[in-house]
């Protein structure tokens, strides 16, 4: 388990839970590090004083902030540390909320949240319980690395999960992105909900879930390794044609989600194209799966 990365305690009206704050998650992309070309030695960065035109060491740096060219106020960890905020040292629940009102762009990193001690244990699965059964979220503040945040509180298996959140703010608006007003056929809506119908899973498909840049990024760095030629992409393989008639599109591609599910020849949405079309694609796709799924990926913590 990791180790904490923050303590303090949930604020839950007059009731206060004692917490550790570890992270729930990992970043398993491949780290590639900069090098001189010519000669290949590491280029690093450096803590530098323009002043001094020296590098300094760690504990020779502070925080500032600039509130002009030739101002500087210096703040100090203390500082923080001491700012007279109730959320400081403590998540406060502020409201209970349903998840659906709750916009996912607002949700960011999840951290779980542990225990401090036996005197916590009871009233921290009290909330655990009362999360479960409410079936709502906990919205709270709190104060950690330098600014105070909004959070959501919610349930993981046995443990409470802390999500960071987005101030309102923080959003921006995507009314600019829109596309103009324009007018979609009954017709086609119905291929576009048969579609999703024939792509609908109880759970995220095994295929779905391999990360397949990072086997690449592995496949590239293992090729290199052994002084052979990496395997590139297929330069012959025709880039995808814009969609002209969008209906036949659709009708497509719910025939080929159809057949990918071992489907094709029981497909009953609209016209499809003929069974042995169906039937010959079906174990081209059966096999990439398989030997996609039976290579691990080589990643780096």
């Amino acid at each position: 388990m990791p180790h904490a990365v923050w303590s303090g305690a949930i604020s839950f009206g007059l009731v206060t839970i004692p917490i550790r704050v570890t992270t729930a998650t990992e970043d398993h992309s491949m780290r590639f590090h900069q090098y001189h070309l010519e000669d290949q030695g590491r280029i690093r960065t450096r803590k530098y004083c323009e002043i001094e035109e020296r590098e300094v060491s760690m504990a020779e740096i502070g925080k500032g902030y600039e509130v002009s060219k030739d101002t500087l106020i210096a703040v100090t960890d203390e500082d923080l540390a001491n700012l007279p905020l109730t959320t400081a040292k403590a998540i406060e629940i502020v409201a209970f909320v349903p998840y659906s009102d709750i916009d996912p762009i607002r949700i960011g990193e999840g951290y779980y949240l542990e225990p401090d001690g036996q005197v916590a244990t009871k009233p921290y699965t009290l909330l655990r319980k009362a999360l479960e059964r409410n079936s709502k979220a906990a919205v709270a503040r709190f104060a950690w690395r330098g600014r105070e945040r909004l959070g959501l509180l919610r349930v993981r298996e046995n443990a409470i999960v802390l999500h960071s959140m987005r101030w309102p703010d923080e959003i921006r608006s995507s009314e600019s992105l829109a596309p103009p007003a324009v007018d979609v056929p009954e017709e086609e809506i119905k291929r576009a909900l048969a579609l999703m119908d024939a792509l609908s899973s109880d759970d995220i498909p095994a295929d779905a879930a391999v990360d397949r840049y990072t086997e690449a990024i592995s496949d590239l760095i293992t090729a290199k390794e052994k002084g052979k030629t990496p395997r590139r992409a297929d330069e012959t393989e025709a880039a995808p044609a814009p969609v002209v008639d969008l209906m036949a599109a659709l009708k497509e591609s719910v025939q080929k989600a159809k057949a990918s599910r071992g489907e094709g020849g029981h497909a009953t949405v609209h016209e499809m194209p003929n069974k042995k079309a169906t039937a010959k694609k079906a174990p081209a796709k059966k096999a990439t799966a398989k030997k996609t799924a039976a290579r691990k990926p080589k990643r780096s913590a």
